[in-house]
Formats: C-alpha cells, structure tokens, sequence
C-alpha cells in the first residue's frame, strides 16, 4: 500500500513557474503526475522509474522536469514557462509499470492539487 499526498499547486500567470511534491509512504518501481482539466480526461504528464529514467507527454517537453528524491521519499514536478492550457488538477501516481503515461499502470493515486495559469 502506497499513500500519497501532492502539495504545491497554486495560481500563476502564463510564463511563470511552480514545483509541484508528493510525499509518499511506501515504495514503488514508477511514479507520475497526471493531470485533468474539467470536462477532459485524465492525462500523463511525466514519469519516472527507480534507475532515474523518465518520460514526458509532448505537451510539457522541455518545460516541465520530473524528479525524486530517495532519502525523503518525495516526487516532484518543475514546471516552467507555464501556459493557460496548463490549467488543471494535478495527481501524483505509483505504480509497477515503467514510464507509462496512462492512468491504467498506476494502482495508487493522491488527491490532486490544483495549478491554475492566467493568460
């Protein structure tokens, strides 16, 4: 079992910049953030596995960094140039599939944390 919580989500104008975390409790081989906009589905938006691999939806390429530190346990989300249609809610994600941007390789899922970007 594996418990996580995301903190970090805030209001922001296009162009700015916010670091998104996820505390867990538990380990496991892949984490992610994933995201939703009303009336959307959810989506992947990054990924990392134990050995430091990572993936990124198009979308956030070159923009956003995943990242995790080990000794505490944390995930978190650098994002950058940061645009309106990045606006949503969004989910850290544990899971045993590598890198995987879909919502079915995950088993545990946080509650969310909302980013909203103003143009």
């Amino acid at each position: 079992q594996v418990q996580l919580e995301e903190s970090g989500g805030d209001s922001v104008q296009a162009g700015g910049s916010l670091r998104l975390s996820c505390a867990a409790s538990g380990s496991s081989y892949s984490m992610g953030w994933f995201r939703q906009a009303p009336g959307k589905e959810r989506e992947g938006v990054a990924s990392i596995v134990s050995d430091g691999g990572t993936s990124y939806a198009d979308s956030v390429k070159g923009r956003f960094t995943i990242s995790k530190d080990n000794a505490k346990n944390t995930l978190y989300l650098q994002m950058n140039s940061l645009k309106p249609e990045d606006t949503a809610m969004y989910y850290c994600a544990a899971g045993r599939v590598a890198l995987v941007l879909r919502p079915w390789a995950y088993d545990y899922w946080g509650q969310g944390t909302q980013v909203t970007v103003s143009a």
